[in-house]
């Protein structure tokens, strides 16, 4: 099983608002899927070229984003936006999975960048979680006095 963890830092610039940064198994994932994206990307200057969602796309815990009832969606066959656009929007640059929720798991697979679909991020996953330990980490992104 991989180990999630959601942090909420921020703000970060250019954006006022608090960002989720999300590591899987101690690495952040933007790294994870640099590493994929990189030989398929017309400049290095693109792969992985994401940033964590912002707090205010309603992402936080008690949100059933990461659950399996997303909030933001790019494609129509109901995967979750993962990361956003280094810009602060996340419709510039998405990358999405399939989030696959069960008592015991929860599962991304299938990845896919928005702007460039075509890619193959094959490579990238999936990533199996137990279920607790994935909620307890959402359940530490709920809004607490220092980001408000």
């Amino acid at each position: 099983m991989n180990v999630i963890e959601f942090r909420v830092e921020g703000p970060v610039a250019p954006s006022v608002y608090p960002r989720m940064d999300i590591l899987v198994d101690g690495v952040n994932l933007i790294e994870l899927v640099r590493v994929v994206e990189l030989p398929l990307a017309s400049s290095p200057t693109i792969a992985g070229a994401y940033a964590g969602l912002l707090e205010r796309d309603l992402i936080c815990w008690p949100s059933t984003h990461f659950l399996g009832a997303p909030h933001l969606q790019w494609f129509s066959e109901g995967e979750t936006v993962l990361l956003g656009c280094e810009c602060g929007e996340w419709e510039c640059w998405p990358l999405t999975a399939q989030v696959e929720v069960t008592e015991q798991t929860v599962t991304w697979s299938g990845f896919r960048n928005g702007q460039s679909p075509n890619w193959d991020l094959g490579a990238l996953g999936p990533f199996v979680f137990d279920r607790q330990q994935y909620e307890a980490a959402l359940r530490g992104t709920a809004a607490s006095p220092k980001l408000s």
